[in-house]
């Protein structure tokens, strides 16, 4: 006789509740400037860059007046002011800036690793950024010899971003600590503005850059996770955004010559700040609950006094918001790139804010462009 077999339906075990991972913070753990030794008043420049940029003879009222406006008061050259006249081509000026930017970038990065405590070994990602020279090898592979980096460190070198470098730099670190809990992250950013003036060139842009961009280099390092736990540690990166200009390309880059990197500065730079960058901050704050009343820090990129005003004026800003970058523009001019790096040090180890205060790290550049950085002390 056949027993009947009898099957019972046994529940299937629960799914485990889906517990996503926290997100991976990055953490700015150490920022150093260096700057060069040859340190000089705006008013002793001025007629120097003019025996430079102008013929003899020529009339000095206009760039007498830009020297005189430019909100700066001193500046750091890479080189003493009476060799540049020997700079007579692209060559010349490239192997200056090559010299200058690894003894510089080797002075910034070994005291920024000081500052956090961590050996050179310790690195996993190399961003070195600049747009005022060149070289292949770049000067991240020449430098991770000298500085003892292991032989496989990432390296990513960047040209073309200019000014907004800075911030775009820590945004990408802060992309690739996401994706490596424990990593450490440096951004390098070499400026040495003064090279690429342009000798016996008397256009607006030309002068302009020669009253107002200073020369430095500064470093940043980042970590993710728990290897960032430091009571001296600086503000967490919490969100980026980078934006896009349509159509205004023109304004602002380099047309690159024979005779090397010749500015473009339209005029029409600080219309476009003042008529959008306010929408897009307002924009981005808002989707993490913030408003612009509730950023305590302004890390802004001092592009020049008509600039930060109109910064001033697109956000509503009160007047001592951008006093630090005021006050970085006055004493080594605008570096490009390492200007943020510079007022992000200089909040950070003269001004350190409450934990717990937020802060917004904005650059523009080249493209036209600007790019974003929340962060929280």
């Amino acid at each position: 006789m056949r027993v009947p077999v009898v099957v019972q339906d046994v529940p299937a075990p629960s799914p485990a509740p889906y517990r996503p991972s926290p997100p991976v913070t990055t953490t700015i753990v150490a920022v150093r400037t260096a700057l060069p030794a040859h340190r000089y008043a705006q008013d002793d420049l001025t007629e120097a860059i003019g025996d430079l940029c102008l013929a003899p003879g020529a009339d000095r009222a206009l760039l007498r007046r830009l020297h005189a406006s430019a909100g700066v008061r001193t500046r750091h050259l890479a080189l003493p002011i009476e060799r540049y006249a020997g700079l007579s081509d692209f060559g010349r000026s490239n192997d200056a800036w090559m010299a200058a930017g690894l003894a510089l970038g080797e002075e910034a990065l070994t005291a920024a690793l000081g500052d956090a405590g961590i050996e050179p070994a310790d690195i996993d990602l190399l961003v070195c950024t600049s747009i005022t020279g060149i070289a292949a090898p770049s000067l991240d592979a020449r430098l991770a010899g000298r500085l003892g980096l292991r032989p496989d460190v990432k390296r990513l070198p960047v040209f073309g971003l200019g000014c907004v470098a800075g911030a775009a730099g820590l945004a990408r670190v802060h992309d690739y600590l996401r994706g490596h809990p424990g990593g450490t992250a440096v951004l390098l950013s070499v400026e040495l503005c003064s090279l690429t003036l342009q000798r016996h060139d008397d256009s607006a842009a030309n002068l302009v850059a020669g009253a107002l961009f200073g020369d430095g280099v500064a470093a940043l390092i980042a970590q993710a996770g728990s290897a960032a736990a430091s009571a001296g540690a600086g503000p967490s990166v919490i969100a980026t955004r980078s934006h896009l200009y349509p159509d205004t390309e023109h304004l602002l880059g380099w047309d690159i010559g024979a005779d090397g990197f010749r500015v473009v500065i339209d005029a029409g730079v600080p219309d476009i700040v003042r008529g959008h960058f306010g929408t897009h901050v307002r924009a981005f704050l808002a989707e993490h609950g913030l408003a612009v009343d509730d950023i305590g820090a302004w890390v802004c990129h001092p592009g020049g006094p008509a600039v930060l005003s109109a910064v001033a004026d697109s956000l509503g800003l009160p007047g001592d918001a951008l006093e630090v970058s005021r006050h970085s523009l006055a004493t080594a001019g605008n570096m490009s790139s390492a200007s943020v790096l510079h007022i992000l040090e200089t909040i950070h180890a003269c001004r350190r804010p409450e934990p717990g205060t937020w802060g917004l790290v904005a650059a523009m550049g080249p493209g036209f462009c600007s790019e974003l950085v929340l962060i929280r002390w």
